[in-house]
């Protein structure tokens, strides 16, 4: 199943170019009061959600894909994690190039660990991404996002995939320079999660996928998930023994080579096999220093 949150946070299914808006099924999500859980309360919950939309598909309200402004499928992670230079050739032309690494030491990713996102920088395919520090380089990261749907703490990598709800494509877009990674790649809309939640059922192994961006119409990154250091299982049991996995918690997998600067006014389109396309919009963030955003 596929299951995106669009518009005003309705819940839909895709159904090949329609969205089924299957909001009501959200009732199946037990109220939780304050204070709010560290977890995604619909990926904890997306069995019983799940189930519910099985009763309401048939009756309920179908709009055109092109008419859904497509939200992070994922509402309220607890952690964003990601995985550093995780594709041997990524790993390769971030060492090679001074505009990449400005001077900081790179490790393999054993020896470097992973990173927190800002939980702030998330936003979906239709609310595209609006750049910051422009007199830097900004830089595209296509990568395939696992989403963690049951509680994880310190499991190996042989049970690791029976803790995942689903998958989605991920932009992870950094701003270049020698601060932090976390840093650099935690403004606002600097992570994209979408277009949707593929359930994990439809992706038996995830480490055989397709994936590649194109901005404007060029091809500028390639790849297959056959090709990472640590591949799904592997990460999900390196995180785990460090931070106890949440439902909702999404973890950002790594981009292959070829990552390279975006500009306002690109057109970013990103595809991973078996989860779909989205399209991302590039913009710049007007708002001047000190102004307040309603």
């Amino acid at each position: 199943m596929k299951l995106c949150r669009f518009n005003d946070n309705r819940l839909g299914v895709i159904d090949g170019q329609e969205v089924i808006d299957v909001t009501e099924a959200l009732d199946a999500i037990p109220r939780s009061g304050y204070p709010l859980p560290p977890f995604d309360p619909l990926i904890a919950n997306i069995e019983a959600v799940t189930h519910r939309i099985g009763a309401l598909r048939g009756q309920s309200k179908r709009l055109r894909l092109e008419e859904a402004c497509l939200l992070s499928p994922v509402a309220n992670p607890g952690k964003v994690i990601a995985a550093p230079v995780n594709y041997r050739k990524h790993l390769e032309e971030v060492l090679a190039n001074a505009d990449l690494h400005h001077d900081v030491k790179i490790n393999h990713i054993e020896k470097a660990g992973l990173f927190l996102k800002a939980g702030s920088s998330l936003v979906g395919a239709g609310q595209g991404i609006q750049l910051r520090k422009l007199d830097r380089r900004n830089d595209h990261e296509v990568e395939l996002a696992v989403v963690i749907g049951r509680t994880a703490d310190r499991i190996s990598r042989a049970e690791a995939l029976q803790h995942v709800a689903g998958y989605c494509i991920g932009l992870d877009i950094t701003i270049r320079g020698p601060e932090e990674r976390s840093f650099r790649k935690s403004p606002d809309t600097y992570t994209v999660l979408g277009p949707w939640l593929t359930t994990a059922d439809e992706i038996p192994d995830p480490g055989r996928l397709d994936l590649q961006i194109r901005v404007n119409g060029e091809t500028r990154q390639k790849s297959n998930t056959a090709d990472l250091i640590l591949g799904v299982p592997e990460l999900i049991e390196f995180a785990s023994s460090f931070y106890t996995l949440q439902p909702g918690d999404v973890i950002l997998t790594g981009t292959p080579e070829g990552v390279s600067p975006i500009r306002p006014s690109d057109v970013i389109l990103a595809e991973i096999k078996g989860l779909g396309t989205m399209t991302v919009h590039v913009s710049a963030r007007t708002e001047t220093l000190g102004q307040r955003v309603a």
